[in-house]
């Protein structure tokens, strides 16, 4: 787990249960896998119940927040049915996402500004079953400032069209994007927001996103559990609990 002042990481567990899927049957158990990535250094677990169920299923939130010790993050769509679950699970925090039906993975961050109504009542909710809440949204001024309306307690920014342009060679848009996270960063900070991390990290944008300050938390799950395939699960975490450390050192003047 990380050290006091360290960011902490979360680990996304949600492709183990879309392995196992593709089979049927049990194999391979997500909740060993946060289990592993638990003894391996991650400081919480993150699973996101879709609406299809095409990974995480419900058994699975049950046993996620029963057997592994670590806190758990429970991503989902400001549903009713999503809220009545997370009012009965109890998970450490919600993170609400914005959820279609035909997408591969989340795309874009949470109209926390234009569906600021809808939201309202789900976060009071949660928030009075003792439950962090989360927004997964853009950096932008205007979601940042209605995450704080709204009274979440944590902004998790979407680093995904960073990612891609970084992978895709585009340096000007990456820059772009950078900037326009640490901004985000340094807003939601001032209004009192923890910041949170993720989609699309890798090592080196983990290292990178680590060295923003207000960063208190990377969620990665999709890199993770691909490289584990070629590495092993435990060896990935402590290799990015390791680039996270070395990205946050280099800010603090720690490291050459």
């Amino acid at each position: 787990m990380a050290a006091p002042g360290a960011i902490r990481l979360g680990v996304n567990i949600d492709h183990v249960a879309t392995v196992r899927n593709a089979r049927g049957g049990v194999h391979p158990d997500p909740v060993r896998a946060a289990q592993m990535a638990k003894a391996a250094g991650a400081d919480g677990i993150t699973a996101h119940l879709r609406e299809d169920r095409r990974h995480i299923r419900d058994g699975d939130m049950v046993r996620l927040r029963s057997e592994v010790g670590l806190p758990l993050n429970f991503e989902m769509a400001a549903t009713d049915e999503m809220i009545a679950m997370a009012l009965d699970l109890r998970p450490h925090a919600c993170c609400l996402v914005p959820e279609r039906r035909e997408e591969r993975t989340t795309e874009g961050g949470l109209d926390a500004a234009g569906l600021a109504a809808d939201l309202a009542p789900r976060i009071d909710a949660l928030k009075g079953a003792g439950i962090r809440v989360s927004l997964f949204i853009a950096a932008e001024t205007r979601q940042i400032e209605a995450a704080h309306a709204l009274g979440a307690q944590i902004v998790e920014l979407h680093t995904g069209a960073w990612c891609e342009h970084r992978l895709a060679g585009g340096d000007i848009a990456a820059d772009g994007e950078f900037r326009r996270l640490m901004k985000g960063a340094q807003h939601a900070a001032a209004l009192g927001l923890e910041v949170h991390a993720g989609h699309g990290l890798d090592y080196e944008t983990a290292e990178l996103i680590a060295g923003l300050p207000q960063v208190a938390e990377l969620n990665i799950g999709h890199f993770l559990i691909g490289e584990a395939i070629f590495e092993g699960l435990d060896a990935v975490v402590r290799r990015m609990r390791a680039a996270i450390a070395k990205g946050q050192a280099r800010a603090l003047g720690q490291v050459a």
